[in-house]
């Protein structure tokens, strides 16, 4: 039954499959901008030419003792569809488009009103044959770069454990994650199962206290709101305006935003340059960069404290994992877990991982230009975070961290080899977190004093 589905799925997907990009020079050059909504291959540009190319010198151990013996892979979905928000925001930016007339000539309005709608409500999110794809490149990469233990034997013996979302597109890219593996050792014997699991893979879902002061509460994001209303978003929209030869009344933020990623599902879904990316240059696709990066920072990041402790439940099964299979209580040597950028970003933020100096905020932008918290990079389609342990003889277990299969240093840790750091180090690095960090506990709503 699930092969049914997985097959139903793919020609859907098939349906909606499109012509490829067919050289460099056909990428737009503010891809790179695209926040949560680009391309792997703008975060590793070396797919591009071989998409199944590994970067060796990302997973070399300290020395030739070294092995790997465990590994926890925390994956994004693949690309997917816009939501159906998103869709109507398109829709009301298209017909903005083809309905308002001035005198003024506008060539790029004309060759707009050309292109045809074909973004529909009832997609709202799910993985297109792209995102299929995305999984499966992942797999077989993963494979080369950790044989000893993604292998066909593990996975044959029940000792690579999958673990995903319940949303269609997470459970769709781990369908795609096995088969991925399945078909490169030509396995057709056998089917492979997975976990339904979202207090792990949808947290904060389940986090009250994150839920009601920081998801459902406007004032959590007043940064964003007023980066929204400033001067570099308004000059941004009067541009947009310009370039279609309409009134800059009719271009709100929302608007501007569905132009842009517009674009960006013109390419990460059909691999082509879109006319859509015409309406922004570089310094316009920085711009709306920030602004998504704000958000994301006072919702998902480093703005409130409880974004990032709403991820205690992963944080604790992610050092449980290797914990447990050290003191051989747990025999699978890989656990897969399919979840999203919301599942991915609190998490890398409760480790430390780019951390600025200096907070976001709406005033900060020109400052910021050079920061490390930046999306685009961290959190692609199909991002993910591994962390690797290794036996490496007498120099002890060593834990690696990585992200989109390039290698992290833990914060905190400066010695030479804190790519690499003894694995006990690690846990005392976290220890505060490992002995506290109590999700009932941090999500629970905090009462009003006045209440009682």
């Amino acid at each position: 039954m699930m092969f049914f589905h997985f097959y139903c799925f793919i020609i859907f997907c098939c349906v909606h499959r499109h012509v490829t990009l067919k050289d460099e020079e056909s990428i737009p050059p503010i891809a790179k901008y695209f926040n949560t909504k680009g391309r792997y291959e703008e975060v590793n540009p070396y797919l591009r030419q071989d998409i199944l190319a590994v970067n060796r010198s990302s997973s070399q151990p300290p020395s030739s003792q070294c092995r790997e013996i465990h590994l926890t892979a925390i994956i994004r979905h693949g690309t997917r569809y816009p939501t159906a928000k998103t869709v109507r925001d398109m829709q009301q930016l298209h017909n903005i488009v083809l309905n308002n007339f001035t005198e003024e000539q506008s060539w790029l309005r004309e060759t707009l009103t050309q292109w045809t709608m074909w973004y529909t409500e009832d997609m709202d999110g799910r993985l297109v044959q792209k995102g299929v794809e995305d999984l499966k490149h992942l797999a077989v990469r993963l494979s080369k770069l950790f044989p000893t233990i993604i292998s066909e034997e593990k996975l044959r013996g029940g000792l690579i454990k999958f673990i995903t979302s319940s949303k269609h597109r997470c459970v769709n890219s781990t369908l795609s994650f096995k088969a991925g593996l399945t078909e490169m050792w030509a396995i057709t014997d056998v089917e492979f199962g997975h976990e339904v699991n979202d207090a792990l893979m949808r947290f904060f879902d389940h986090c009250t206290r994150f839920v009601q002061e920081v998801d459902k509460n406007s004032s959590a994001v007043i940064e964003v709101d007023k980066f929204k209303q400033g001067l570099e978003m308004m000059r941004v929209q009067k541009k947009i305006a310009e370039h279609l030869g309409i009134s800059s009344s009719l271009i709100t933020y929302d608007l501007a935003e569905a132009a842009f990623l517009l674009c960006s599902y013109e390419l990460a879904v059909k691999a082509v340059n879109s006319p859509w990316c015409l309406l922004f240059d570089e310094d316009d696709a920085k711009v709306m960069e920030y602004a998504s990066d704000l958000r994301e920072f006072w919702k998902r990041g480093y703005g409130h404290d409880i974004n990032s402790k709403s991820s205690c439940l992963l944080f604790h099964d992610l050092f449980n994992n290797s914990s447990l299979w050290l003191h051989q209580q747990v025999t699978e040597a890989v656990t897969v877990q399919i979840g999203h950028a919301d599942t991915l970003l609190p998490l890398l933020t409760l480790l430390g991982f780019f951390k600025d100096a200096v907070p976001l905020t709406s005033a900060n932008y020109a400052s910021q230009a050079q920061r490390s918290f930046r999306t685009s990079r961290m959190l692609p389609y199909a991002a993910n975070f591994l962390l690797v342990l290794y036996d490496c003889g007498e120099e002890g277990i060593r834990l690696q961290p990585l992200l989109n299969e390039q290698p992290l240093t833990f914060p905190g840790l400066t010695d030479q080899q804190a790519s690499m750091p003894l694995y006990e180090d690690v846990r005392k690095r976290y220890r505060d977190l490992l002995s506290g960090c109590d999700f009932e506990a941090e999500c629970q709503l905090l009462r009003n004093p006045a209440e009682v």
